[in-house]
């Protein structure tokens, strides 16, 4: 009977002592899944794994790919996908950066074949971290696009990966991915950009003073602040619309606070250049990566198809781009723009429709 009582009492301890450890490891995981992201980077949707059949198919690299999907250019960034996920056989995850108001809608067109097929996660991207760091005209707030500076913010979006791709929604890749996510970058280089003094471009003055090609189209070297940088005025600048970046270094070099430290600082000072509308993106980005990035192919950026109507390169050219970027007034989904064909080929139908009448607003406000 004493050894009975024994083996009674052993087993409550035991018992006690799991629901102790259980009560611990309940904890705890509330904790973690309650505690809100500081930048109110929220994952909502995530598609853990593609259909067996494209995992027989692809290989085992994966590449993380982060793309912003505002709810009025979510076509663009339809089309985008579907171009990088045709030309690759590497298991691509698309980080789809969006606001809360339009997850709805870019749910249900990721469910139209073939985009269904896709790896992706999707993140809302809460405004409120930019208070402070971004002065906002209250008479134009409608033209204020936070999602621009998703791209600040990689290591809180892909926390997990050492190394992603940026690209913005108006591109369509021609080429495997996997080439531009093997890029080198050189040591100590956290990002690498293609630089707008290359081959591939053509230089368009910009009314006013400098041009988009060199940093005093986008700094004003009328400020003390930007003069004591000794950044030399006339230093090739670089797109920000394509880039890998090595999110390891990214941290290491505290990337995002530095970015943040610029932004603000031009909210007091007024540091940008008034000549390049909408450009506020750029110069925190060439600041701090001044002479401290490394190249990429200039064929994975062929840049300003959308700067004028105008076809500025030949078909045999655009044929062999490996990335085509449509950045300028002129999109392919909206006003006439050159080579909208090529996009065309990659776009996906809205199944709600709502894209199609806002390319349908855009045309008729166009023919005004």
């Amino acid at each position: 009977s004493v050894n009975i009582s024994i083996l009674i009492v052993a087993v409550v301890i035991f018992l006690l002592v799991i629901h102790h450890n259980f009560l611990s490891l309940s904890d705890f995981l509330r904790r973690e899944l309650s505690d809100p992201s500081p930048l109110g980077l929220q994952p909502i949707d995530f598609i853990p794994a593609a259909p067996q059949r494209l995992t027989d198919e692809r290989n085992d690299k994966e590449i993380s790919v982060v793309i912003a999907a505002s709810d009025e250019r979510l076509g663009g960034a339809i089309a985008a996908m579907n171009s990088i996920f045709y030309h690759t056989r590497s298991n691509v995850v698309f980080h789809i950066v969006t606001l809360n108001d339009t997850v709805d809608h870019l749910r249900m067109w990721l469910r139209s074949p073939p985009l269904n097929n896709m790896r992706y996660q999707i993140l809302d991207f809460d405004p409120r971290v930019l208070e402070g760091k971004v002065q906002v005209d209250p008479q134009k707030t409608d033209t204020f696009k936070p999602l621009t500076f998703a791209r600040f913010y990689l290591p809180s979006l892909v926390p997990h990966a050492e190394k992603v791709i940026y690209v913005d929604d108006d591109v369509i890749v021609q080429d495997d991915i996997l080439e531009l996510y093997n890029t080198p970058l050189k040591p100590g280089h956290a990002a690498a950009f293609s630089d707008d003094c290359d081959s591939t471009s053509s230089k368009v003055a910009v009314r006013g003073a400098g041009n988009q090609y060199n940093y005093i189209g986008f700094l004003d070297y009328k400020k003390e602040t930007i003069r004591k940088l000794a950044m030399k005025a006339n230093t090739c600048s670089f797109n920000p619309g394509v880039f890998v970046a090595n999110l390891t270094e990214w941290k290491l070099q505290n990337i995002t606070k530095q970015l943040e430290k610029w932004m603000a600082l031009d909210v007091v000072e007024e540091l940008y250049s008034k000549t390049l509308a909408g450009s506020i993106t750029t110069p925190p980005l060439l600041i701090v990566f001044y002479k401290q990035h490394s190249s990429i192919d200039p064929m994975w950026n062929v840049r300003h198809l959308g700067s004028s109507a105008g076809k500025r390169y030949s078909p045999q050219f655009v044929k062999a781009a490996k990335l085509l970027h449509w950045n300028g007034h002129f999109k392919p989904w909206g006003r006439t723009a050159s080579y909208a064909e090529v996009w065309e080929k990659w776009y996906v139908p809205d199944p709600t429709g709502k894209f199609s009448l806002i390319r349908r607003h855009s045309e008729a406000y166009e023919a005004k």
